[in-house]
């Protein structure tokens, strides 16, 4: 993925003002980036858990995932995570369920869904498992009026920053990316600092490619600064 330093997300702006709204989130913020063969090195459950996980639990008390995604989860430790959050009491995670939604929104959800289908590889009519827990998740935060879907998928995110040009029906949806949320941890101390250096490189600077296209961490932080610092005091 390319990071994008050319002006700030609003959506971000939005998070760090008010950490407590609803973030959904892609199932790629819960499993661990494996990018073997291109390295030796993967990124265990815990180390993920200890570096990522937590720390987002615990800055943003109302982060959500749904039902489709969490089925992918299925059998891999990020499901056991999950079931913690979403058996603890209070709730520590929010599970979006489509039987919540009313038979006018399951109207207007199919009807985005199709739209958005167009671009991925899921089929609505064949319910195949390619990109249908971001269909599902970009469709119900869509109907429900909730702004941030968190992702580390270039799709996703194209899907709602081109939802105009694509006809997606995601106007009113904002995109949260990875890389934010990991400049977010290391501005406010909330995980070990060279913890969170290691995950953006493994994450977006580890192929020659990468090299020439994105930033290295020290000129990646800077220009953040340069965009976020007043949003931070």
């Amino acid at each position: 993925m390319k990071i994008n330093l050319t002006h700030p997300n609003p959506a971000l702006i939005s998070i760090i003002k008010e950490p407590e709204q609803i973030i959904t989130l892609d199932a790629n913020f819960l499993i661990p980036p494996d990018r073997r063969p291109i390295t030796k090195r993967g990124i265990s459950f815990e180390q993920f858990r200890e570096i990522w996980l937590d720390p987002i639990f615990s800055v943003f008390p109302n982060l959500a995932i749904h039902e489709s995604v969490y089925d992918e989860l299925v059998g891999i430790s990020p499901q056991n995570y999950v079931d913690s959050k979403r058996d603890s009491i209070p709730p520590e995670i929010i599970i979006h369920k489509d039987s919540s939604l009313t038979e006018v929104e399951k109207i207007l959800r199919d009807t985005i869904e199709t739209r958005i289908a167009l671009h991925t590889k899921y089929e609505p009519l064949l319910d195949n498992k390619d990109d249908r827990g971001e269909v599902k998740s970009l469709s119900y935060i869509a109907v429900k009026g909730l702004l941030y879907f968190a992702a580390n998928d270039n799709n996703a995110i194209q899907l709602i920053e081109k939802s105009e040009e694509w006809s997606t029906g995601l106007d009113n949806v904002q995109a949260i990316k990875m890389y934010e949320l990991i400049y977010y941890l290391y501005k406010n101390n909330l995980a070990d600092k060279t913890a969170v250096k290691m995950l953006y490189k493994y994450q977006y600077y580890l192929t020659n490619r990468e090299k020439s296209t994105n930033p290295c961490w020290g000129d990646f932080s800077s220009s953040m600064d340069n965009l976020y610092d007043p949003y931070f005091k």
